[in-house]
């Protein structure tokens, strides 16, 4: 034993295994300088620190070659705010005062303030390289603090933000080329007819895709434009920028789609009777905001409420708002827009949408339906795709209709849309004010009565037949919104069934003057909408409907829900007549 108490054997082993320890520590010494070398020598960023004052210390390979000077040039001499576009930090200095409610001084204080209040800091800044060229970054600013969490400097990473705008430029020249190629598909119709048919497949199945990405653009710059705390003065006209330019992009994915559908031949189509009449009074409740908007006078001719066409609703109406925005926004100053529906044989009913613009040439006639073609208007005020057209006339023919326009130049244009005459479904006849009471159920009592407000007559039909079957069950029922507060305050119906989607009011709207109303207020009010997504079921719960009703019906849900209402309803009148002991 030696005089430690420790053998010899014990000694070597423990001498050998902190020699082994110190090794592993200077290794890992070694591989952590390795690493902080690379990155400092790295030519793919441009890494500057600073002391506490932003004189620069240290500027990296990366800063050398992006910014072209050497570190000799700037150490111990210049701050990053002398090698940035003073106009840029200036604009910083006065976006971030107001901002932050701070006086901050245009200079190196600008490009660190919000790093040094410990808030996370990434912006875009213009370098000026040494030969008075300029270099686009996007900077990251993080403060460097010492053991007692002092500031001792600050860390400014660039990165090439060149590519970015490179990328742009090259999608806008590629969107060029590709309206050039359109020009030459136009010569070729066999291979037009097989791109196109490409084209539609691909961007049916990019439909996904393309919507994502925009929905959450969409969606987060509305909730900056709302958020607490508010944006500030700069910032809502940027969100602005965004938020108009976010939803004309989706206008232009919905007609590209639309047309992408059409063409590839899935459309699907709901053909029937459709009343011309109803139809043309929501599109103009649907315009009316543009053309005041634009102080163009508009005039619908009444129309027969006898005039019903063989269509599809939801296309139809598409087609008419398409051509009446038109003729809104190529109309002279106050001009006027007139709109009437008439029959031109007894198979056929013609709605015409003249307007008062500047007309069109003969030779601009005839490449209207053209797409992507906006004959000649691509550098006006007027946004648009040259799409809504093309749209509209398959649209249209694929209803078995036909489409044309007339126009002169100095005087103005008419389009007109011409579909097959149909006859009026019973439903339609009655539906104003129509009782769906089953015989059996006359016969027996107590009634309760259902108002149903939808401004679909498919959807009345189905409800209405459903009801039948129902005993003790009448149905009262109301084309719009309008129409159903009254017949509810007339009737005082135990159920409302009420469409969320009506012309004018809407059926959330309709459902607060409801609430607002002492007579109606205790109504149980069922929500019925094809708007399935869970957000809109949310809400309309949220709004106060009974419960929300989703199409397609599904009957025993239906069912269920009616007589869940039909029960509350029975409590609250019992309440009412004998309100418990106080």
């Amino acid at each position: 034993m030696s005089k430690t108490g420790i053998s010899p054997a014990l000694a070597d082993a423990i001498n050998e295994a902190s020699g082994s320890n110190e090794m592993q520590r200077q290794q890992a010494l070694l591989k952590t300088g390795a690493l902080q070398n690379a990155i400092l020598t790295s030519a793919n960023f441009s890494i500057i620190a600073t002391d506490e004052k932003g004189i620069i210390q240290l500027f990296n390979i990366g800063a050398e070659r992006m910014l072209g000077y050497t570190a000799a040039d700037v150490m111990n001499k210049i701050t990053p705010a002398e090698i940035s576009d003073p106009q840029e930090v200036i604009a910083r200095a006065e976006a971030l005062s107001i901002e932050l409610g701070t006086p901050i001084t245009p200079g190196f204080e600008a490009l660190v303030f919000k790093a040094s209040r410990g808030i996370e800091d990434i912006y875009e800044l213009t370098y000026i390289l040494k030969d008075g060229s300029r270099f686009p970054a996007v900077v990251s600013v993080t403060a460097l603090r010492d053991a007692q969490d002092r500031i001792i400097g600050y860390l400014l990473i660039g990165t090439d933000n060149t590519a970015r705008k490179q990328v742009e430029a090259e999608r806008a020249q590629l969107y060029k080329v590709l309206q050039d190629k359109n020009a030459e598909l136009e010569s070729a119709k066999a291979a037009a007819e097989k791109a196109n048919l490409a084209k539609s497949n691909f961007l049916s199945s990019m439909s996904h895709e393309l919507r994502t990405p925009l929905n959450a653009i969409l969606g987060f710059a509305q909730l900056l434009e709302t958020g607490a705390p508010p944006p500030t003065a700069s910032q809502i006209v940027r969100l602005h920028q965004i938020i108009k330019a976010g939803w004309y992009l989706l206008d232009l994915i919905n007609e590209i789609l639309d047309l992408a559908v059409i063409e590839s031949g899935k459309l699907s189509l709901s053909l029937e009777p459709i009343s011309l009449s109803d139809v043309l009074l929501e599109c103009q409740a649907m315009i009316e905001p543009q053309a005041q908007q634009r102080g163009i006078r508009l005039v619908f001719t009444k129309t027969d409420p006898n005039c019903f066409a063989h269509a599809d609703q939801t296309r139809i109406k598409q087609a008419l708002i398409n051509l009446l925005s038109n003729a809104i926004k190529y109309n002279r100053a106050h001009g006027l827009v007139e709109v009437k529906c008439i029959a031109t044989s007894p198979e056929h009913l013609r709605v015409s949408i003249k307007d008062s613009g500047a007309g069109l040439p003969p030779d601009k006639l005839e490449q209207l339906f053209q797409p992507f073609n906006r004959l000649g208007q691509e550098t006006g005020n007027e946004e648009g795709t040259g799409i809504g057209l093309v749209v509209t006339k398959q649209l249209v023919e694929l209803m078995g209709g036909s489409i044309g326009v007339e126009s002169t130049v100095g005087v103005g244009s008419e389009f007109w849309i011409e579909l097959i005459r149909d006859v009026m479904p019973q439903i339609a006849a009655d539906r104003g004010m129509t009782t769906g009471l089953a015989p059996q159920a006359q016969e027996k009592a107590p009634l309760r009565t259902l108002l149903y407000v939808e401004d679909h007559p498919a959807n009345l039909m189905l409800v209405e037949q459903i009801i039948e079957d129902v005993p003790h069950v009448r149905m009262l029922s109301a084309c719009d919104a309008t129409l159903g507060i009254a017949l509810a305050r007339a009737h005082l119906p135990h159920v409302i069934l009420m469409d969320i989607n009506l012309p004018g009011i809407s059926g959330i709207q309709a459902l607060r003057i409801l609430r607002d109303d002492p007579a109606t207020a205790h109504i149980p009010v069922l929500a019925i909408s094809a708007n399935a997504m869970p957000r809109d079921i949310e809400k309309g719960l949220a709004a106060g409907f009974f419960r929300y009703l989703t199409k397609p019906i599904k009957v025993n849900e239906f069912m269920s829900a009616l007589e869940s209402a039909l029960t509350r309803a029975d409590e609250e009148r019992v309440g009412a007549i004998d309100p418990a002991p106080v």
